[in-house]
This record gives structure tokens, C-alpha cells and sequence, in this order.
């Protein structure tokens, strides 16, 4: 035991070290088997997890604070809970009974790792604090919102003709606003609850929040010039909410975080299994979801320097298992064939039904989903980017660990999901690491010398220009996020580092030190600390090759060879160079002037339906005419993937690509290739450059 007073309390495990256990981080991802009676701050500082710690492990600052998983996780083969961990530490409690500890919360400088274990990181105890860039776009949207606020004059009662107070209101309302009033005034039973005091407060003067111009929802003394709703994408990963003046449209502030659910399991499918090893899972997942949400509304509340009490509207967007748990629906069904939806269809309910703490009368839309794992959040990219309103046959993707694509035109839609993984976020990726200030995320390499220049998120400068080294010390250089691996990735390929087949060639080594061994394969160093793998590059391989086959899928059914406009959407489509997504063969050969970054159009969607409540009745028609092609039982799904390997295909030319950007010779076989362009090759070989 020490004799530091202020680590003499932690209990002597009476461990000899020599057991390993596993533990795991999220939201990193970052696992190994480390000794028992390791600290988690120990075990997070072995392993290069970002954990913040001023006071060196003192239990002094606070600042070191995690949880621990409780369940089976059999995505990891374990199964983790507080008896992972040592007994609560007097250090701890004297912490707690000063600066307070929440529920759950252990010190990782304190908590002595006795078994196997998953520890969640909240983004408040990360150095670099996740960058969850999802801001609103500047698409203009017609306003048409499904509540409006209405200043009311009532009259006062009189004995002489008696009548309750809501009758008057109603009538008043019918008479003063008969624009906007399309049927019998109805309202919630807690307006007839508040409706006297604030008739008299007002003096007969209320404003009302009249809903589908017949159903009172809110109602305030006097004049109340502003109500906001707020328009909320629940990512898998990320979630992020734009609160919006219900009168004029305007964003008023927008906030983004991590979707807490995430220490359940990184991709879909995890949570899934993790509901279905532990009985209480799914309840436990929609506790974090609905508490992550009224975090996200409370912030943007206060930002916009209003309560959540002025929020009167919400529109919610997500993939199905998101959906379902929002919903506090167990998603079991859907992490087996048929993949049965409990409900597809839109709904409207209260907010309060949801759990959430808004205005009394508040009511949440959700977007109908499409199917199985095609969710609320497709509905939203397709309203927002209206595929069925041109001739123009386009291509939709909006990329997460679950790539949701959408082929076709007004004639006719098809939507499939792809099982692409985390790689492209930068989890299973040896430097990989989520968008975050020192993450790399812009590169290139010199064809001749292989020298890497690159830039890193919240620093201007890229690496070879002056000021560089000085700013980037507030940061450091701590690993590669989605849009850098794309890239770096891409430029390999183009400066000859890696193959067709995606092989790091040793023989590289020859012209560049940054060339290394790597047990039998080979890395590429970019920085001190960040290199790439073979296996960084298997990981993207399959990644890609999933979201490839997934589109090739739909553009067969449809009979077609060629897409006139892919839209990218999402945080990462936002921010990947679309060249090198092509040069990748993560979306098709087409003009590069055509592929368009759209931003977070899923949470676009929702703020159309926010704001225009014909939009809700367009999409939920437009849902109901997209035909859900499933491609676990597709045969030819397979083909498509194992060619979709090869960097960018094994038998796509890939022309339009060709004429624009220098690719390394390739070698397109007459058995790879299909009939893509004129009819099947005819010949032994052929070489395309």
C-alpha cells in the first residue's frame, strides 16, 4: 500500500498480478487483457484511451470519472458489473460527499480492475471531447407549422348568460382567428386545469397554441410572442437536436452529443444482443436515450436563453432499433430475420409519453420508418433530398454502422441497408478515433518521396507549413478520424503504398522508411504515433464493399448501369472527400460534379416535418411507395461484395474516375467482368489506367 495520504485508501486487492483481464473501453472501442488489480486509469493510459486527469490520479481533480457496464456483452464474450471493479474507495466517498458523484460514477484512478469489464467513458471525462458536427443547413423551408400561436380577447363570464370559460374561449377563438381554426375546439385536460387563473391573470386576454387549427395544447396570460420546437436525429452514435422558432422558422440554437446508448455496444446489432442477454437491457437503453435527449433540449433551450417549458413541438428521426427504444419498444425482433418492425407508421403523441420534461402539452412526430433496418432517419434524407420529385436517377446514403441507401427517381424508389460496420467512424481502426480536435482528418502523400502531409481537426495549418508544430500542442496529433482513414487510404492506393487487392507492398520500403514490418504485413507510418495497418485497411475494405454491394443491389433491380447524382448524407458524407470515396469504390463511377455532400439530412427531414406539416403527410405517403429490398437473401449480394474488395472494383473500369484522376494500372479480367459498358469483354485481359 502506498503512504501517498491521498491514495493510502485504496484497497489492497491481494492480487499477484499474473491474472489477466479483459477489459474493454467505449466509446473508443480500445480493448485488451490487462493484470488484475490494475486501475482503470492505469489500464485507459496502456492502452492510449482518453481519459482527463489533472491531478495525476490523486482523486483530487474529479475529473478521471467513468461507469461500468452491467450485463452480458456478447459481442466481447463477457459479462461485466460493479463486482468488476474493487469496493467503493474512502477517497471516493470523501469526493462524493464534497464535489457530489452521480449514481454509478466510480474514479478510474480509484477503481481497481478485478474481473472482466466494460467501462464507458462519458465525453465530460474525455480530453478531447467528441466534436459531433451536425448543424442545421440553410435549405429554406416553407412554413406551415402544425402549431401556431393565437392572442385570444375572451369574454368575461355573465350571470345573466351563463357559460363555461372554455366555451367562450372556443368561440372566441372561432371568431377571431377563423383562418386558422378548421373544426371543433377540443384541448387537453391540463388546460381546463390552468384555464381560470390564467384568463383572470391575463384579464381576459390569453394566447393559446392552437394545434391542426383545432386542439389547444398550451395557454399563457397576456401576449407570448414566441413558442420553438425542436427537430431531433437520434444517431446510433451521435444524436443532435436544432431548436427552431415555431413562427419564422429560424434555428435558434443547436446542440449535439454522444447517444449515451453507446456503452451498451458501439453497432446496432450489439445492443440488440445486449437486451436480449440482460433482461432488463432494452428498459436500460431508453432510460439513456430519453436522458440524452432532455439533455440535448435543455441545452439548446438555454442556449436560445428560453426553458423547456417553450418547447411546445418535437419531430424525431432514427434508425429502427433507435426508433424502437426511443419508443421503449424491445428491438428484438429485429436482430433476426424478418426483421419484423412493431410499428412503421408515423406517430404522434405526447412528449410527455416519451418521458420527456417539456411543455405540459407538448406532442412528438416521429417519420414513418421504411422497413426492417431501413428507419425514420432514411424517411428523413428522403424527404429532405425528394428523390421522387426528379427524373434524375440518384443514389442516397446516409453512412453509419448501418449504411441506409436509396436508388431511383420519381418513377420509382428502392431502399436497402447495408451492413458497413463502425471502420468508416474509426472505430476497429489501430489510430482510428471519432471526429475530435488533434484527430487527423485531411491528407496527402507525395507519389514519389511517400511523405505524408496532413491536417488535424482545431489546427489551420496543415503539417508541412510553418506554425504547424507550435498549434498543434494544445491538442497533439491523437489518431485519424473517418474522413482522414478515406483519404489517407485513397492516397495510398493513388502513390502505389497499397494494391488493387489492398496489400501495404513491403517493397515500398525501399524508397520510404515510413514503410514498416509489421509481423508478416506492413504499416505506414503518418505521424509518431499514428500508423496504418494491414488491417486498417481489411477493415475498410469490408466496409465499403458492403456499401457497394448494397447499391449495385438496388441499381440491378431497377436495370440500370449508371446513377446521375449521389447524395452523401450524414455526419461523415458531410465531411469525406468525395473523390476519394469514388477512388475507394465506396459509391459508383459517375461525374464528380455530381456527387454532393448534403450534411445531416436526416435531421432536415425533421425539420421540414417540424415546420411545414404538409411535409409529414408528403413523406408519409412517399414511404409507403419504396420498395425494401433485403440484402441478407439477395444471392447476388455476394458477387457484388467480393469483387466490391478490390480498390476501386475488380472488374468496374470505373471511366468517368479514370478520365479525371490518374489511377494505378489495373488488370480487368473478361471472367470478373460483368456486362457494365458495351456488353461483355471479350479477350484474356485487359488494362485499364
Amino acid at each position: 500500500m502506498s503512504t501517498d495520504p491521498t491514495v493510502a485508501d485504496v484497497p489492497d486487492a491481494n492480487l499477484n498480478g499474473k491474472t489477466d483481464i479483459k477489459v474493454v473501453f467505449t466509446p473508443s472501442g480500445r480493448q485488451a487483457k490487462v493484470a488484475q488489480g490494475t486501475t482503470v486509469l492505469q489500464a485507459a493510459r496502456e492502452l492510449g484511451v482518453d481519459i482527463d486527469s489533472v491531478c495525476g490520479g490523486r482523486a483530487m481533480c474529479g475529473r478521471c470519472q467513468i461507469n461500468v457496464g452491467t450485463g452480458e456483452f456478447a459481442k466481447h464474450g463477457i459479462v461485466s458489473g460493479a463486482g468488476s471493479l474493487g469496493a467503493v474507495t474512502a477517497v471516493e466517498t470523501r469526493y462524493a460527499d464534497k464535489r457530489g458523484l452521480a449514481d454509478g460514477r466510480r474514479l478510474s484512478c480509484q477503481s481497481v480492475l478485478l474481473a472482466d469489464a466494460v467501462i464507458d467513458v462519458p465525453p465530460e471525462s474525455q480530453v478531447h471531447n467528441q466534436l459531433v458536427r451536425k448543424a442545421a443547413d440553410e435549405r429554406q423551408i416553407e412554413m406551415d407549422p402544425v402549431v401556431r400561436l393565437c392572442l385570444v380577447e375572451v369574454r368575461e363570464p355573465d350571470m345573466h348568460e351563463p357559460s363555461g370559460d372554455f366555451r367562450r374561449l372556443a368561440e372566441a377563438l372561432a371568431k377571431q382567428w377563423p383562418d386558422r381554426v378548421s373544426g371543433e375546439i377540443t384541448c387537453d385536460l391540463h388546460i381546463l386545469q390552468q384555464l381560470q387563473p390564467v384568463l383572470r391573470e391575463g384579464k381576459w386576454h390569453v394566447t393559446v397554441a392552437l394545434r391542426d387549427g383545432c386542439h389547444i395544447t398550451g395557454i399563457w396570460p397576456g401576449l407570448k410572442e414566441n413558442v420553438v420546437g425542436v427537430a431531433i436525429d437520434v444517431g446510433s452514435t451521435t444524436m443532435s437536436a436544432h431548436l427552431c422558432d415555431m413562427a419564422t422558422g429560424a434555428v435558434l440554437a443547436s446542440t449535439g452529443a454522444m447517444n449515451p446508448q453507446i456503452r451498451f455496444g458501439e453497432d446496432l446489432m450489439s445492443r440488440v444482443s445486449y437486451g436480449i442477454m440482460n433482461p432488463d437491457g432494452p428498459a436500460e437503453m431508453t432510460k439513456a436515450v430519453i436522458a440524452g435527449l432532455q439533455q440535448l433540449i435543455d441545452g439548446a433551450a438555454e442556449q436560445a436563453g428560453m426553458s423547456s417549458d417553450d418547447v411546445i413541438e418535437i419531430v424525431l428521426v432514427g434508425n429502427p432499433v433507435m426508433h424502437h427504444l426511443l419508443l421503449g419498444i424491445d428491438p428484438l425482433e429485429l436482430g433476426g430475420a424478418p426483421f419484423a418492425l412493431a410499428v412503421d407508421s408515423a406517430l404522434s403523441l405526447k412528449a410527455s409519453d416519451l418521458g420527456l420534461a417539456l411543455n405540459q402539452g407538448a406532442r412528438a412526430y416521429i417519420l414513418p420508418c421504411i422497413a426492417g433496418h431501413v428507419g425514420a432517419d432514411a424517411a428523413g434524407v428522403v424527404l429532405a433530398e425528394a428523390p421522387q420529385k426528379t427524373d434524375k436517377m440518384t443514389l442516397l446514403i446516409d453512412v453509419g454502422t448501418n449504411a441506409e441507401i436509396v436508388v431511383g427517381n420519381r418513377d420509382r424508389l428502392l431502399a436497402a441497408s447495408s451492413p458497413t460496420g463502425p471502420a468508416f467512424e474509426g472505430a476497429q481502426i489501430s489510430s482510428g478515433q471519432r471526429a475530435a480536435p488533434g484527430a487527423i482528418e485531411r491528407v496527402r502523400i507525395d507519389p514519389v518521396t511517400l511523405e505524408p502531409r496532413f491536417c488535424v481537426i482545431g489546427v489551420d495549418q496543415w503539417s508541412d507549413e510553418d506554425g504547424f508544430d507550435e498549434a498543434v500542442k494544445s491538442t497533439g496529433i491523437t489518431g485519424i478520424c473517418g474522413s482522414g482513414i478515406i483519404e489517407i487510404l485513397g492516397e495510398m492506393y493513388l502513390s502505389g503504398i497499397i494494391t488493387m487487392d489492398g496489400v501495404i507492398d513491403g517493397g515500398k520500403a525501399l524508397i520510404s522508411p515510413r514503410i514498416e514490418a509489421d509481423d508478416r504485413t506492413f504499416r505506414y507510418r503518418v505521424s509518431d504515433n499514428v500508423t496504418v495497418t494491414q488491417n486498417d485497411v481489411r477493415a475498410i475494405q469490408l466496409a465499403k464493399a458492403a456499401l457497394y454491394a448494397g447499391f449495385r443491389l438496388l441499381m440491378d433491380k431497377i436495370n440500370i448501369n449508371h446513377i446521375d447524382k449521389v447524395v452523401l448524407a450524414g455526419a461523415f458524407g458531410t465531411h469525406i472527400d468525395p473523390k476519394y470515396a469514388m477512388v475507394l469504390g465506396m459509391i459508383p463511377d459517375c461525374e464528380l460534379e455530381n456527387v454532393r455532400a448534403a450534411g445531416n439530412s436526416a435531421g432536415a427531414g425533421a425539420r421540414m416535418a417540424l415546420l411545414n406539416k404538409g411535409a409529414r403527410a408528403e413523406i408519409e405517403q412517399t414511404v409507403r411507395n419504396i420498395e425494401k429490398i433485403e440484402t441478407a437473401i439477395e444471392p447476388s449480394f455476394q458477387d457484388h461484395f467480393v469483387k466490391a474488395m478490390a480498390i476501386p472494383h475488380k472488374s468496374d473500369p470505373y471511366a468517368k474516375l479514370s478520365a479525371m484522376v490518374p489511377l494505378p494500372e489495373r488488370i480487368l479480367t473478361a471472367q470478373d467482368a460483368p456486362a457494365l459498358e458495351g456488353g461483355r469483354r471479350r479477350g484474356g485481359r485487359r488494362r485499364s489506367s
